[in-house]
């Protein structure tokens, strides 16, 4: 998810398709909030295994992504980038990476190790910081620093001092890190882009599905409920994406930054409440990548103050 520009401050006029920061909030806050308690969704779907989820979500997705396309009115913009062969190109590799970060995201979540799905993407925001410096060359301040280091202390001490390689919560950290840095080389709207990758990843579904229904693998077929169960991927998918981009046509860069943690927070909760196995020294691991977490905020916060004294002058 690309952040948009910061908002505009409340004291002059508001600037033309911006929403009110309340209106803004609610709806990004929202969105984040579905992404978060997606997890217990996903485990009262467990009934079909993490690929048949994953083939599902991607095949209705499609429709409810291309009615959004138009209602917005962008779905000749998304039409005409099929001319574009390197964006198309571009957007193959990031529906792999999206379509393998679901898999594992739902595997995770369906093996009992959302605790982990939850420590994946607190790590996500400080590893789009490690990438920004060392691959975009991006300018690296020293309170960036501190937070990258504090998340690799904390990684350290999962594989040191816990004794257990966090393999999935740094699948999905990497290849969601990898998958926003891919799509910034591109210039195409969010909904757009998400719309073709659900594309590229329901054209080989559809034949998959067909496979696990006709050899009776597949839930669909099993009973009305089943049947909505997966139906309700797609909305579950385009729901919280469409809130985001409602929010952040009004809210600043810092306030989204801060908001997206409610989705790793709520993670983390239903792992504890759903009974994860979860030592103190697995806790010595979260406290010290909510440091690093806490220094970016603060960091966030202090360049979000800069910018709009800069604009007010």
């Amino acid at each position: 998810m690309a952040p948009q520009r910061s908002a505009p401050a409340q004291s002059g006029p508001p600037e033309p398709g911006r929403l009110d920061p309340v209106r803004a909030g609610a709806a990004a806050f929202s969105g984040y909030l579905i992404w978060g308690l997606s997890a217990l969704f996903y485990k009262l779907i467990s009934y079909a295994g993490a690929t048949e989820i994953v083939l599902h979500r991607a095949f209705w997705s499609v429709p409810f992504l291309a009615l959004l396309l138009v209602m917005g009115k962008r779905f000749g913009a998304a039409m005409r980038l099929l001319a574009d062969r390197r964006a198309m190109a571009t957007l193959v590799a990031t529906a792999l990476l999206i379509g393998a970060n679901w898999w594992i995201f739902i595997f995770a979540i369906n093996s009992g190790q959302v605790l982990e799905v939850s420590l994946g993407y607190f790590i996500n925001p400080l590893m789009n910081v490690a990438v920004g410096v060392f691959i975009a060359r991006e300018r690296f301040g020293a309170l960036r620093g501190v937070a990258v280091g504090l998340a690799a202390l904390g990684v350290l001490n999962q594989i040191l001092i816990v004794g257990a390689v966090p393999v999935m919560a740094l699948f999905l950290a990497g290849t969601f890190t990898l998958y926003g840095y891919l799509r910034k080389t591109i210039t195409t709207d969010g909904r757009i882009g998400l719309f073709w990758e659900t594309v590229i990843i329901a054209i080989p579904s559809i034949v998959a599905l067909s496979f696990l229904e006709t050899s009776s693998a597949g839930h669909f077929l099993d009973g009305p409920w089943q049947a909505l169960g997966l139906i309700m991927t797609g909305p579950m998918t385009v729901a919280p994406l469409l809130l985001f981009v409602i929010g952040a046509r009004g809210l600043h860069f810092a306030t989204l930054g801060v908001l997206q943690f409610i989705a790793p927070s709520l993670q983390f909760a239903i792992g504890l409440a759903t009974g994860e196995p979860f030592s103190p020294l697995y806790l010595i691991t979260f406290v010290l990548i909510w440091a690093g977490l806490a220094v970016f905020v603060i960091d966030l916060l202090n360049f979000s103050r800069k910018q709009r004294r800069e604009k007010a002058r």
